[in-house]
């Protein structure tokens, strides 16, 4: 039973919502005698998108989230108070295979700690008194030494990692306090949280810190009425993640970029969709770098201020990534929000093409997520 359930929740072997369905080949042999590249692309396009469309995202077995608490545990830095003093001291005493809702509301304070929430530790709410009150702070680098004496790398400079599903956070701050770094600096990148498993969900929480702020790493992730703040590929990771209502800050002192968004073959159904969000900031930004050569990214209904530099989007110094990377924008707003600069490579999204991005159907939310 034990294999069972490892295996069950193994975080390494991600389900993406349409992976496994393709649309059939069409019969021929390719692009015809009139058509460009360009218009071969388009097409191919078109199909995905209509494929997207018509499903019904039950390629896998529904998402069962559990929501309605077994228990609430309560972590106040008053011993007398809390049940706990610290967060990783909450999550310890969990077991180690945590089948039900467990709720851990962190009263207001600043957390001091880096916290760890082990694979098999399922169905975890952590909820703060208001992200302006509850913070958990901690100061890793990529190339802060481990307790082996090597760097931490990206991954391992989180403040708060969690490595297991259906996790929920609400009203609390996740904070990397390592300042911005000059530009060229080598290993200062500093995760302030990184999501490495399936259906999370985050309601009004907020992310701080400068290089590489949210790795947001794999799985189906939903973003709420959040606040991320960073320089430099301050969202980047792999995942199918939608962005809701969010507040996208930036505190770049030159050039800086809002995504890195790393899909890596055509294959894999992930990419970051931002709906009804602003950004705003200090620096020059791009909206997105092509961290993978597959890299998807759209913004929709979305305010941008006039720190976006024009052309909207970089290829990672690779031109070849030009051909195979999605890169959209659909209605708006904003004096860094015209098109008419953008990279030849990016798209001013039809309604058809924006609408498999707009809503939770984009991440099967409707199966998991019902709060």
């Amino acid at each position: 039973m034990l294999a069972v359930l490892v295996l069950l929740q193994n975080p390494s072997i991600v389900h993406c919502h349409t992976k496994g369905l393709r649309p059939r080949r069409s019969s021929g042999n390719g692009l015809s005698t009139n058509m460009t590249r360009v218009q071969y692309s388009e097409q191919q396009f078109m199909k995905w998108v209509n494929f997207v469309g018509t499903l019904k995202h039950s390629v896998f077995k529904a998402a069962k989230n559990k929501l309605v608490a077994s228990y609430t545990l309560h972590v106040d830095k008053n011993p007398s108070i809390g049940d706990f003093t610290s967060i990783q001291e909450a999550i310890d005493s969990l077991p180690f295979i945590n089948l039900v809702r467990v709720v851990i509301k962190v009263h207001a304070g600043v957390y001091t700690e880096k916290v760890n929430i082990p694979p098999l530790k399922s169905y975890i709410t952590i909820e703060g008194a208001g992200a302006a009150k509850t913070i958990i702070k901690w100061g890793d680098t990529a190339q802060t030494p481990g307790p082996n004496g090597r760097p931490l790398g990206t991954y391992g400079s989180a403040t708060f990692a969690v490595n297991s599903p259906y996790f929920i956070a609400k009203n609390i701050t996740f904070q990397n306090t390592t300042p911005v770094p000059a530009p060229g600096a080598v290993g200062k990148q500093a995760v302030a949280l990184r999501i490495s498993a399936d259906t999370a969900a985050f309601v009004g929480c907020k992310f701080l810190g400068a290089q590489d702020t949210l790795y947001d790493h794999v799985g189906r992730h939903y973003y709420k009425d959040c606040y991320i703040e960073g320089s430099v590929d301050f969202i980047f990771g792999n995942s199918l993640s939608l962005f809701e209502g969010c507040h996208v800050h930036a505190i770049a002192e030159n050039t800086g970029a809002v995504t890195a968004q790393g899909r890596s073959s055509m294959l894999e159904d992930t990419g970051f969709s931002f709906v009804n969000c602003k950004v705003t900031g200090s620096g020059a930004l791009y909206l997105g770098r092509a961290w993978g050569p597959f890299s998807r990214v759209v913004f929709a209904y979305t305010y941008m201020d006039n720190i976006i530099i024009p052309k909207g989007w970089y290829n990672w110094g690779d031109p070849n990534r030009e051909m195979t990377v999605f890169y959209g924008q659909y209605k708006c707003t904003g004096p860094g929000a015209s098109f008419a600069g953008r990279v030849s490579w990016s798209r001013e999204l039809t309604d058809e093409e924006a609408k498999p991005f707009l809503s939770l159907a984009f991440i099967d939310g409707t199966e998991w997520i019902k709060f």
